[in-house]
């Protein structure tokens, strides 16, 4: 906290400009106070009718920056740590409302969803360590600005750090995302500020049912990352060339998908349909889309009451999924057994069984069935 940060009277809250007009101090108030003298190692300030406050010993050496430019007569604020000392004053800590009142400052910027700007001052594989209002806070690199964010071949963690680490030093415009000042949790977002601006720029030159091509970046237990070239316009008014969208799990194919890396791997070059642009400049796109749906024939080959041969792929505590056809599955229900351990007796994943189709709805990709007794 800078000392024309500890006498600014913008944006602080009515409670903390008038604390002696309201009640008698105790430890923990902020209060103001008038400079009326300098010591060796001291600092006393005029608090009205409740005396007069000091800061010294580690309280005056961690405020010594500030104090350089304090002159005999500033109002400063300063949180009182002692109400008696032993030479009867009241006791204040300049570094400690400096916190406070950053910690306020910030908490209403959220508030109002401001526009605040904060100094790099260090770097970590994950993200970049910030300043703002003499706080430290974190702006994670999944919160950076296309301009900024570390795109790097292989995800390499390393390289990912040396181009954060070009980030020191500079001023960034960030909006507050999470601030919980008893756990002196701070985390910023840069893309925040944008986040309208890219939509915008986004859906000007993409709109669902538009189809791109590009290379599968990550595959995840929800599905896979897959990054493709934007088109020239969007790409200049972006000031990035490529564009990260997410395919979820159940996009990637019409199969029941355990493990997404059994359809596509890192380095698999796609091609995919957008399903959705939301409101964080997010891309959703569907491979499955691109491919022929096996329901549109489901009609032709099966209908209500069929006994049919299945094989089982899963089960879990609801039922057990069951592959009729190629990628075409069927759910026998719980109830038709009555517990799971009567349907794990029954039903054996891998093996096949006859089952009678209870009720069929192509449009939905549902098909429920019973296992029929021999």
């Amino acid at each position: 906290m800078t000392y024309s940060q500890l006498i600014d009277m913008k944006n602080i809250p009515f409670q903390l400009k008038d604390t002696e007009l309201l009640k008698p101090p105790k430890v923990g108030d902020i209060v103001e106070g008038k400079i009326v003298k300098f010591g060796r190692s001291a600092c006393y300030l005029d608090l009205g009718r409740w005396g007069t406050g000091i800061i010294y010993g580690r309280e005056f050496y961690l405020a010594k920056d500030a104090l350089k430019e304090a002159k005999i007569g500033d109002k400063i604020f300063a949180k009182i740590i002692e109400l008696d000392n032993e030479e009867g004053y009241i006791e204040l800590s300049l570094s400690q409302a400096g916190e406070e009142l950053g910690w306020e400052k910030l908490k209403q910027k959220k508030e109002k969803d401001e526009v605040l700007t904060v100094r790099v001052l260090g770097a970590n594989k994950g993200g970049l360590i910030v300043e703002a209002e003499g706080l430290r806070g974190f702006l994670p690199a999944s919160q950076l600005s296309p301009e900024h964010y570390p795109r790097v071949e292989g995800q390499d963690k390393s390289e990912i750090l040396q181009k954060l680490q070009k980030l020191i030093g500079k001023k960034l415009e960030v909006k507050v995302l999470t601030i919980e000042p008893k756990k002196e949790i701070l985390i910023f977002s840069e893309k925040a500020k944008e986040l309208e601006k890219i939509k915008n720029i986004l859906t000007k030159y993409y709109k669902v049912g538009d189809i791109v091509e590009g290379e599968i970046t990550g595959v995840v237990d929800f599905g896979a990352f897959i990054r493709f070239k934007l088109l020239p316009q969007p790409a200049k008014e972006l000031k990035v060339k490529e564009w990260e969208g997410l395919i979820h799990i159940s996009e990637l194919d019409w199969q029941l998908i355990e493990d997404p890396s059994e359809i596509v791997k890192v380095g698999d070059k796609v091609k995919a349909k957008i399903t959705e642009i939301d409101d964080d400049g997010r891309i959703c796109l569907s491979l499955k889309a691109l491919k022929e749906n096996p329901w549109e024939k489901v009609k032709e080959k099966f209908k209500k009451g069929d006994i049919i041969e299945g094989k089982v792929k899963k089960i879990n505590p609801f039922g057990a999924f069951v592959e009729v056809a190629p990628k075409i599955q069927g759910l026998v229900h719980i109830s038709e057994f009555g517990t799971e351990t009567k349907m794990r007796e029954k039903l054996k994943v891998g093996k096949s069984y006859k089952f009678q189709i209870l009720q069929i709805d192509p449009s939905q990709y549902k098909m429920t069935l019973k296992l029929v007794e021999e």
